[in-house]
């Protein structure tokens, strides 16, 4: 009996301490940002923070590598990492720059391999250029009050009160600014970047370590179960389809597919890789929630309004401009997180860069394929050679492209609109088809019409009252 009570009692000792040592376990979610930041990015942070959430992590731990990218999407990730109740530490494999800087300076708590770098955010455009002041201005202030988020110490002195930042909100506006001077840190005419042991001395790094483990074991942190955020492919293709760079490709070969396929006859494969590219355009966007039913829908209908005013009404009216328009809508509105037509909590940054993305991708795309059709469809010397036609039809040959003489001797005589004349179409005159032109105004079909002079091949005819 005694044995038995002993027995029970160890079992409950094991449990206990085994319970013990599993709520001592800190639970750390790591997530890898080793890219160039941009929406895939962005909407990866949305997913880790959920997951972190889910899972009930003790710590989420950003591990970074990258050299920037845009600040629309580091500034969505700062904010998410600003606004979450979990602790969030960043450690910096090798570099944070620019875009980098800003959503590691969010963080809680900094840690940088030795020979790891943080700093140089100046904002940039897609050439490398140093962007306006204006961009400079609002970046400034955002790592200014980025690095003001984590508090200060107020320091009452017998002269003067003294406030001491956690993190020095100059130094972060410094490295944007290379005209900001703070004596023994930065001179005018450089923008700042800190290594690892410049960034401990400053305030902008809680330590160096070589790697995860030893991050946490000076943290002292010793019980940890580490869970990495691993992206889906779905994922992945999402975020690569999304880029700004493949969306401006796709909407080239939107531009392109639909050119090509007006110059030729029937529907063919230019058609089949536009409607390809509008697909990988609009799929990720709507599976993201970025592109509406009613934003798809505006981009087919100027598509058929296009064809409409191509294919159906002679010359360039109202349906070619409406088309053109519901175009160049439903692609940028695809590109904006707006509710509908509220913009209210859409950044205007946003909206700059989608129709800066769609207008420059459809001008490119319209050069290319003017030049691209007369490269690839080119006798003789075009990869689509045998498409183009290679042949001259003589006049000395007797080849001709209408019977002069002939048309001439209809003039006067009286015939029938065989179609509606708007104001081209089709009429019958001796039994035989033309093609005609109302003179003024439009003639239905059955209409009697009259043949008042013919031009280049084409008939004029007027409506017999």
């Amino acid at each position: 009996m005694r044995r038995l009570f002993f027995l029970i009692i160890g079992i409950l000792f094991l449990l206990s301490s085994a319970n013990a040592e599993k709520n001592d376990t800190t639970l750390v979610y790591k997530f890898n940002i080793k890219e160039n930041i941009a929406p895939a990015v962005w909407k990866q942070t949305q997913i880790v923070f959920n997951n972190a959430r889910e899972m009930d992590a003790d710590l989420i731990l950003i591990h970074m590598n990258t050299y920037g990218g845009t600040v629309v999407d580091a500034d969505s990730i700062r904010t998410k990492i600003l606004n979450s109740d979990i602790p969030t530490w960043v450690f910096i494999d090798n570099n944070a720059a620019s875009a980098g800087a800003l959503i590691s300076i969010a963080c809680d708590s900094i840690f940088m391999r030795p020979g790891a770098n943080i700093g140089a955010a100046t904002v940039v455009n897609q050439g490398g250029e140093k962007a306006p002041d204006k961009y400079q201005s609002y970046f400034r202030a955002t790592m200014r009050s980025t690095a003001e988020s984590h508090g200060a110490d107020t320091i009452y002195t017998k002269n003067d009160t003294i406030i001491k930042w956690f993190r020095d909100p100059a130094i972060a506006e410094a490295m944007v600014d290379e005209d900001l001077y703070i004596p023994g840190i930065i001179d005018t005419g450089k923008i700042l970047t800190f290594t690892t042991n410049e960034a401990i001395k400053y305030g902008y790094c809680e330590g160096a370590a070589k790697d995860v483990d030893d991050l946490l074991k000076q943290a002292n942190i010793q019980h940890y179960v580490i869970e990495e955020y691993k992206p889906t492919t779905l994922v992945k293709i999402i975020g690569f389809l999304t880029s700004p760079m493949i969306s401006g490709l796709l909407i080239m070969a939107i531009v392109g597919g639909i050119y090509f396929e007006m110059q030729s006859p029937g529907i063919g494969f230019p058609l089949a890789i536009a409607v390809l590219a509008a697909i990988a355009y609009f799929m990720p966007l709507y599976l993201e929630g970025l592109a509406e039913n009613w934003e798809i829908v505006i981009f087919i209908a100027g598509l058929i309004l296009v064809a409409v005013e191509v294919f159906i009404i002679p010359g360039f009216g109202v349906a070619g401009a409406l088309g053109i328009t519901f175009t160049i809508v439903g692609l940028t509105l695809s590109l904006i997180d707006n509710v509908k037509f509220n913009f209210d909590n859409v950044d205007s940054s946003n909206i700059v860069t989608a129709m800066l993305t769609v207008a420059v991708s459809l001008f490119v795309g319209l050069l290319l394929a003017l030049w691209g059709s007369r490269k690839m469809f080119t006798a003789n010397s075009g990869p689509f050679q045998s498409l183009a036609l290679n042949t001259l039809q003589d006049k000395q040959e007797g080849f001709i492209s209408y019977d002069n003489k002939h048309q001439s001797e209809l003039i006067g005589k009286k015939g029938t609109a065989q179609t509606v004349l708007r104001p081209s179409g089709k009429v019958t005159v001796e039994n035989e088809y033309w093609d005609a032109k109302a003179e003024y105004g439009y003639i239905e079909k059955g209409d009697s019409v009259i043949v008042v002079r013919q031009e280049s091949g084409q008939l004029y005819v007027e409506k017999v009252e």
